[in-house]
């Protein structure tokens, strides 16, 4: 007579994880790129550059034109803004592309992939830390610079309540926004002096290229480059009326052509991530 078949007990001695088990979210990958970006120095580095830069320069322009007494008509002090905002956007540059391309250069990416597979995920945390950061901190010393700028110049016109909004919260999200474009950059291209040099390149060739186009037939592509290179959608930020002669962006136009920018350049970012080799 056979007996019967017993089923196996689990092992006595086996171990049980009191952690719960559960699978990765975003959220996860968030926190994990919230602690890369604020625990490396470069990051302190080049915001505490980026702030002095435009405290310094923006106060600094703002004493010399109280100190002239120089009448500016309708315009508010707020304009001085751009001086210390373009020296600016080299660092959030420089922290948008290190952001990804650093990983490559050390091979830490891999670590990041193995522990986090959904490469869109993890392009979707940093982004959105790294943009974050960048505009709380931009938006935060736009503001204290604006305000000081308006109390030292006081020869100049009242500023409104969109050009407030506009030197603070726009000048805020398009330095992040350009960060943006940056960190794109620098994942499609996984070197940081590549990338960085890139970056650059776009920020001032349009407008050297613009000023040494001498011939007539040439004139229309010189209007073109004046009016959209990045220092001069910056200028335009600040200004109601295109700055550039009649036509071309103005107000909120330049944050919006530098969000698409950085959206399509994103776009591109994630599909090549999905297809390459790490």
């Amino acid at each position: 007579m056979t007996a019967p078949a017993h089923h196996h007990a689990p092992a006595p001695h086996a171990y049980v994880s009191p952690i719960p088990v559960r699978a990765a979210h975003l959220g996860d990958a968030l926190a994990s790129e919230w602690t890369k970006i604020r625990s490396v120095r470069s990051t302190m580095w080049t915001l505490g550059v980026m702030i002095l830069l435009m405290v310094g320069i923006g106060l600094g322009v703002a004493a010399i034109a109280a100190a002239s007494e120089a009448p500016m008509g309708e315009e508010s002090a707020l304009a001085f803004g751009f001086f210390g905002m373009l020296p600016a956007s080299i660092c959030v540059i420089t922290l948008g592309v290190l952001t990804i391309a650093s990983e490559y250069g050390t091979g830490m990416i891999r670590t990041t992939l193995t522990a986090c597979p959904s490469r869109a995920r993890v392009l979707t945390a940093k982004a959105t830390v790294f943009f974050l950061l960048v505009f709380s901190v931009t938006t935060v010393v736009a503001t204290l610079v604006a305000v000081a700028q308006v109390a030292i110049v006081d020869v100049a016109a009242t500023p409104t309540t969109g050009e407030w909004l506009r030197a603070t919260v726009g000048a805020g999200a398009y330095l992040a926004a350009l960060g943006l474009l940056s960190l794109a950059l620098g994942t499609l291209i996984r070197h940081s002096a590549g990338a960085i040099t890139v970056m650059i390149g776009l920020l001032l060739l349009p407008l050297v290229a613009a000023m040494f186009m001498f011939s007539e037939t040439l004139k229309p592509v010189q209007e073109f480059l004046s009016t959209y290179a990045i220092p001069s959608q910056m200028i335009a930020l600040y200004s109601e009326r295109p700055p550039f002669g009649d036509s071309g962006p103005a107000g909120w136009e330049p944050l919006l052509i530098m969000v698409a920018i950085a959206v399509a350049a994103l776009g591109g970012a994630y599909a090549l991530l999905n297809s390459r080799d790490v």
